[in-house]
């Protein structure tokens, strides 16, 4: 992990910060330009980080004043298990900031918070042409052997 990087729970105070990389992250996935989320779903998504009811939160990796990182992540119930479960939704890091074990941190953040709520497990998905993220997955959890489909309503 970079010296001086610290990583904490997201405040009504970031915003510019959060909102630049979120822009980043969505334009990583194609999600930019035509393509862009709405500005509606954007402000639903930070509104809902900071509302005590909804389960989804997140986290940010910070050094020197500057967020380089976020992680958003969800807990949720399981049939097949008692304990909650915690879906990592959204990993990312500025692409100037890669290489510097951010993304480790956070997802170990998240692993802290997660066994702390008393989760059965932490899971995520990838896309499957995102190679340099996998190696790091591949260093911090197992892969399940699921593919996920899905079906989208206009």
């Amino acid at each position: 992990m970079s010296a001086g990087l610290s990583i904490r729970s997201l405040n009504q105070g970031d915003f510019d910060q959060w909102f630049r990389l979120w822009e980043g992250y969505n334009a990583f996935y194609g999600r930019s330009g035509t393509t862009a989320l709405s500005p509606d779903i954007s402000q639903m998504t930070w509104q809902r980080f900071f509302d005590p009811y909804e389960p989804v939160k997140a986290v940010v990796a910070e050094s020197q004043g500057h967020l380089v990182g976020f992680a958003h992540y969800i807990f949720h119930r399981s049939t097949t298990a008692i304990e909650p479960s915690c879906y990592l939704q959204d990993l990312f890091t500025h692409p100037e900031s890669r290489g510097n074990g951010i993304g480790k941190a956070l997802i170990h953040d998240i692993y802290r918070r997660a066994e702390n709520a008393g989760a059965a497990r932490v899971y995520w998905q990838t896309h499957e042409t995102n190679s340099t993220a996998m190696k790091l997955y591949d260093s911090v959890a197992e892969r399940s052997g699921f593919i996920v489909y899905r079906k989208i309503f206009s």
